[in-house]
């Protein structure tokens, strides 16, 4: 797998490349396409460094667990050390935004719910956590009011804006520090729009973030299960 490394601006960082925290049912259209329950408080899950990769290069999905969905997501990249910091804190603390997909082994992941079992097989393996480049902050505009938008095979699969978050974002790291601490090089996942669905190989997916960022990767079978 490569080696993956932030880079912000069009240039490498020297930020270390930390953990990835997720926030799950963000969007009420996608907790409502999932048939699950809005909740009272984010919901957090983690995603280790080596679930990153670069969204750039071709992304490898596993073909052994089943549906391998996308769930595209703006991505914050913190700058600083926060813990049970302030929302002024947590909102200097974010120092660039960026595109990540929390790729989900979906199968796996409701036999994991049914058995009442933790997510991360379905959730942290290695490569599930594609990145794009990350715009400086100052580049940024108002974070809360990003366009988010995934086409597959050309066809527009989703398309919202940030400002439908349950939480935005600084309140999002706010929270968050309440029970993890966030280090430089942590990445925050805000959660992701209704319209996910499986991926194929072969598959093109072109992601975009307001006029700030778009990419292009495809879908290959990953390499342990390549003849």
């Amino acid at each position: 797998m490569p080696i993956y490394r932030h880079f912000l601006d069009g240039h490498p960082s020297n930020l270390p490349t930390g953990k990835v925290v997720c926030v799950g049912r963000n969007y009420v259209d996608h907790v409502r396409e999932l048939n699950n329950e809005i909740p009272d408080s984010p919901v957090l899950f983690l995603k280790p460094s080596t679930s990153l990769v670069n969204i750039h290069e071709p992304l490898h999905i596993p073909v052994h667990f089943g549906e391998c969905h996308f769930e595209t997501e703006m991505s914050l990249l913190i700058g600083k050390k926060l813990s049970n910091c302030s929302l002024e804190d947590a909102e200097t603390g974010i120092i660039g935004i960026g595109l990540s997909l929390d790729l989900t082994l979906r199968d796996l992941q409701t036999k994991l719910k049914r058995s009442g079992l933790p997510w991360e097989k379905a959730k942290a393996f290695d490569g599930s956590c594609p990145t794009s480049n990350f715009v400086s902050r100052p580049l940024c505009g108002d974070l809360n009011h990003q366009q988010i938008a995934l086409y597959q095979n050309n066809c527009l699969m989703q398309n919202d804006n940030s400002s439908k978050m349950l939480m935005p974002a600084a309140e999002l790291v706010k929270y968050i520090t309440s029970f993890f601490t966030l280090l430089p090089g942590d990445i925050v996942l805000t959660g992701t729009p209704a319209g996910v669905g499986p991926l194929k190989f072969g598959d093109t997916l072109r992601v975009s973030l307001s006029k700030l960022i778009s990419c292009k990767t495809f879908i290959q079978q990953a390499q342990e299960d390549n003849n």
